[in-house]
């Protein structure tokens, strides 16, 4: 994505209603949102793995941790967080599910657009961290996944 295709988005925000718009081309993304009379230009962060102590189970030693790498799974975008498709289906996943690199975990929407998010890694689904139907912020941790 070049910079005349920005240019293109902020005037396109400029000039309506929009308050906020994301596009994805291939692995870029651009999300340009208009807070009172200004336009802003983000780019979504890098996830930050994070790093847990564990505590030992004996406890007649000194205590010892182990440290537990897992991947924070972060929300694109400002929307709702949906953990289905519709409320009659299961969960796209649950606390202890298997998942893989490009699976979907579950749907914001955001402007009436149903955005599915997928995993950014492969693992095992450590926490859920929004409950179904709530908002979510932009960059706020949705899922913990240990790698597997």
């Amino acid at each position: 994505m070049d910079i005349s295709e920005i240019r293109k988005l902020i005037k396109l925000v400029q000039s309506s209603d929009l308050t906020e718009i994301e596009v994805t081309e291939g692995d870029q993304s651009v999300r340009i949102s208009r807070q009172s009379t200004h336009v802003t230009v983000a780019a979504p962060a890098a996830p930050i793995p994070m790093v847990a102590p564990v505590a030992a189970a004996d406890t007649a030693a000194p205590a010892k941790t182990e440290q537990i790498e897992a991947n924070i799974v972060k929300s694109p975008m400002v929307g709702t967080f949906y953990c289905a498709s519709n409320p009659d289906t299961p969960a796209f996943v649950t606390v202890g599910a298997q998942v893989n690199k490009g699976d979907t975990l579950c749907i914001i929407e955001a402007m009436k657009l149903m955005n599915e998010i997928e995993a950014e890694y492969a693992g095992v689904v450590e926490k859920i961290l929004a409950e179904n139907a709530s908002p979510v912020e932009y960059g706020q941790p949705l899922f913990v996944i240990r790698p597997a």
